[in-house]
């Protein structure tokens, strides 16, 4: 199954660390963000690495190249930072099927594997790894209700009122090319971008199947100095 990764960023928020490198290569106990991603994605069987790049995006090519430990790496360009659906609509013509997306921002320690045993099932168009938050984080992410049999039945994008114990839709996921159709359905979102947890809500009511999967692990999303401390303090605990 191939794997596409957003990594088009600048990280604003990361200040200085990102003046003349691109967000995912900002280290993280030692190393960068993406080789972090990149190594989750290979043990989860990825056949190749899509890799959008934008900001200072050479420099992730250069890193990189043509290949990561024996698996192909090809890249594709969002030019301007439009939101992560957008980001994903890049890599639309690379992709042959099934996929994986891993946010290259970000440190995944859990099991995605179940994530890519349930996308095969017969009628599934995708899944999201469901991490359960504050419901101060759940006002940044997008909250994601389930049915019994785990099928995602309603998405709320960055709630100002979130529920006690929210599930959010985590830094990864999996899709059939269903989801391209639903990108090209979406206005921008308020914040003037294309938003991917806008483009799943557009497969849910389009009665496409989502289905939820609990993070038995842990994700760190890195879009501060303190985000990526508490990140190696896990990975160190982690061991």
């Amino acid at each position: 199954m191939q794997a596409v990764v957003p990594a088009a960023g600048r990280g604003t928020r990361l200040g200085s660390l990102t003046d003349d490198k691109p967000k995912p290569l900002v280290e993280v106990a030692g190393k960068p963000l993406l080789t972090r991603c990149f190594e989750r994605l290979v043990a989860a069987g990825a056949t190749e690495l899509i890799v959008v790049v934008g900001y200072r995006g050479e420099r992730i090519v250069g890193r990189y190249g043509e290949s990561f430990d024996g698996v192909p790496v090809s890249y594709a360009r969002q030019a301007s930072p439009e939101g992560m659906a957008h980001a994903l609509s890049t890599a639309r013509d690379r992709v042959d099927g099934p996929f994986m997306v891993m946010d290259g921002d970000s440190v995944v320690r859990a099991d995605v594997e179940r994530c890519i045993e349930r996308q095969r099932e017969d009628g599934v168009d995708g899944t999201t790894l469901l991490e359960r938050v504050s419901p101060a984080r759940a006002r940044e992410k997008a909250i994601c209700r389930t049915d019994e049999r785990g099928e995602v039945v309603a998405i709320e994008n960055k709630p100002e009122n979130p529920p006690d114990r929210p599930r959010v839709a985590s830094a990864f996921h999996t899709f059939t090319p269903a989801v391209f159709d639903a990108c090209d359905l979406l206005r921008r979102s308020p914040r003037g971008e294309y938003e991917l947890a806008d483009a799943m809500g557009v497969l849910v009511r389009a009665r496409h199947t989502l289905v939820g999967v609990d993070c038995d692990g842990w994700v760190a999303n890195v879009n501060t100095p303190a985000d990526r401390d508490e990140a190696e303090r896990r990975l160190r605990d982690a061991g």
